[in-house]
């Protein structure tokens, strides 16, 4: 391992936040057992894995209460986790967007083999939310690693740049968040319902 890569392991506890059908919150909550379930969606822009809002209840609350007007969760809740991040593919860090490059090269020479497409982020904002290119570069940096037997990352976090600026000329958007992608149910500590926030 060289030096740089000591720098990957997170040296404290972060709380994320994630919005969820209430039901199942409550069922995290009541046995210990239980864990949210990891997404293998195609625009999971972190990759594979259980997605929180770092240190953003409000933000949790605000996807729980969408998906809730769309009609896609009955009641709206929010589940607070206690996370170990430990192993971090951190996105913040240069080695970790050189990772990134290299696993997008990689990709596009399995793609071109197969004469196949390139996956691309899609949507109709400057944001493009369906991070689908995102999700298999970060998917195939994993799986390069894997083959590699380089250690496993537990966790991937990273910032989403999104929504309108908040005045004109602003740099900083409306719904910019950290977000926080676990690998590895072990960086998981505990669950508990965030007080003092009101549906």
């Amino acid at each position: 391992m060289d030096s740089a890569a000591n720098y990957e392991f997170q040296p404290s506890f972060i709380l994320g936040f994630h919005g969820c059908e209430e039901e199942v919150g409550m069922r995290i909550l009541c046995e210990p057992e239980e864990h949210l379930k990891p997404s293998e969606k195609s625009y999971d822009w972190l990759g594979s894995g259980i997605y929180f809002w770092e240190g953003s209840v409000a933000r949790a609350w605000e996807w729980a209460r969408a998906y809730h007007a769309a009609g896609k969760i009955k009641k709206p809740f929010v589940l607070g986790a206690v996370i170990d991040l430990r192993h971090c593919l951190d996105m913040f860090d240069l080695g970790a967007s050189e990772q990134a490059r290299a696993a997008h090269a990689h990709l596009q020479g399995l793609m071109d083999s197969a004469g196949k497409p390139m996956p691309e982020n899609k949507g109709s904002t400057p944001d493009k939310p369906a991070r689908i290119l995102d999700c298999a570069v970060m998917n195939t940096l994993h799986q390069i690693r894997e083959e590699r037997e380089l250690p496993e990352y537990d966790s991937v976090r990273g910032a989403f740049l999104e929504g309108d600026p908040i005045y004109p000329g602003a740099g900083f958007r409306s719904h910019t968040h950290i977000q926080i992608c676990v690998r590895k149910i072990a960086c998981i500590k505990g669950y508990f319902k965030p007080i003092n926030v009101q549906e």
